[in-house]
């Protein structure tokens, strides 16, 4: 290696470094003999296109982790403003490839993981000493994992809410066939009453708890997690609008039909919410947090 910087072409560096990477299982030579070494490849921040970079590859608590050091430089490495821009990461380790989404740890989760990086590989402390940026920890989560996690839970949620909606629109389709009893005027309104509720609260807790954590520690969901936050919004209104028709229902007097295409435009409204939701923030989820108990 030259110590001229005019003559040193570190992307020809690199590309060497990864060719001899996936020629030998993972196994790379020279200064980084010995090393555990990964390819990352993330999204162009701006081209959009695949980059690839090699990195040290350490797993902490059985959580793995790269850490955007950059060898210390005063700048933060590509690779990170990608991440921030696009999560999704592919993670070359060994012979082994997997999808994974790239998770930024703040404060002192941050500090913490840090901390038993420099115990595995002191070299990274030498990196922080060089600049007075701080050095950022970037965890690695499979795609494929935690099906059991807070994410899981969420697809669990979502699919009892997607029944009982379902069941709502059994019993008014009764009313509208002109089939309604009393009775089923009163289960209707409980049971719209007990379907309001729980979607409330679901979302306030979404607003409230998960998507907050979300944002903190995957930058890159910022925008789906507020086109979510506004999915909200329309979704209270509409369930006002149900909620008042039901309650002032009055069998052969009220518009069965009204309230029958109300609810429809809800379950659309729910179902697209539901489904992007799931594509968007369930694997993020699963990350954060295991699935709640009892």
């Amino acid at each position: 290696m030259t110590d001229s910087s005019d003559e040193f072409d570190f992307t020809d560096f690199q590309q060497k470094i990864i060719a001899e990477f996936r020629a030998n299982g993972g196994r790379v030579g020279g200064m980084f003999e010995g090393a555990t070494l990964a390819l990352l490849t993330t999204t162009g921040a701006r081209s959009g296109l695949p980059r690839t970079s090699p990195l040290g590859y350490l797993e902490i608590d059985g959580q793995p982790v790269v850490i955007a050091s950059a060898m210390g430089a005063p700048s933060h490495p590509a690779w990170y403003h990608n991440i921030r821009k696009d999560p999704a990461v592919t993670v070359e380790i060994g012979t082994e490839t997997y999808e994974a989404v790239a998770g930024i740890p703040t404060g002192a989760e941050r500090d913490r993981l840090f901390a038993k990086a420099v115990e595995q590989a002191p070299g990274y402390g030498d990196y922080q000493e060089k600049t007075t940026r701080v050095i950022p920890v970037v965890t690695l989560h499979r795609v494929d994992a935690g099906a059991g996690g807070l994410g899981g839970f969420l697809v669990e949620v979502h699919d009892w809410l997607r029944a009982e909606l379902a069941t709502l629109l059994d019993e008014v389709d009764e009313i509208v066939a002109g089939r309604a009893s009393g009775d089923l005027v009163v289960q209707l309104r409980a049971h719209c009453l007990e379907f309001c509720g729980a979607l409330s609260k679901h979302h306030t807790g979404e607003d409230h708890g998960a998507f907050p954590m979300l944002a903190q520690r995957f930058p890159a969901l910022a925008p789906a997690l507020e086109k979510l936050g506004d999915d909200h919004k329309t979704v209270a209104r509409l369930q006002e609008e149900i909620t008042s028709l039901v309650e002032g229902y009055t069998p052969g007097e009220s518009d069965p039909v009204r309230l029958r295409e109300e609810l429809s435009t809800l379950t659309a409204l729910l179902e697209a919410h539901f489904a992007y939701e799931e594509k968007t923030v369930v694997t993020a989820l699963n990350a954060l947090s295991p699935a709640p108990q009892g």
